[in-house]
């Protein structure tokens, strides 16, 4: 699916089953919590935090709640794109430009990296 495809498909969920929007104030906290959540997953997986015995995500060390997560991270940036005009496939073609002016020796300079 492209990126397109994506927020179109976003976009028809929305007027099907959603209602509306929330507002974009109200996404961008959602975003917020859902990134948390992210963080929650990520930090059990591969960091040090441990999963609580209780929690069912602990049974495949969170591959499905990763998956879940990320999903669920994008869904929401889908939504504010869709609500504020912007083309998610353009400005992702204008980042990959920007990053390759501004970063394309930075990296392989960088001894931190080596």
């Amino acid at each position: 699916m492209t990126i397109e495809e994506a927020q179109a498909r976003v976009d028809a969920w929305i007027k099907e089953y959603g209602v509306r929007y929330f507002s974009e104030l109200t996404n961008m906290a959602v975003l917020t919590e859902e990134v948390g959540e992210l963080a929650r997953v990520i930090s059990r997986r591969y960091g040090e935090q441990s999963w609580k015995a209780r929690d069912p995500r602990a049974a495949d060390n969170g591959e499905q709640a990763l998956e879940e997560e990320m999903a669920d991270v994008m869904w929401v940036l889908l939504c504010l794109a869709n609500q504020t005009g912007v083309d998610l496939g353009k400005a992702l073609q204008k980042t990959f430009e920007k990053k390759t002016n501004r970063d394309k020796e930075r990296h392989k300079n960088n001894p931190k990296l080596q």
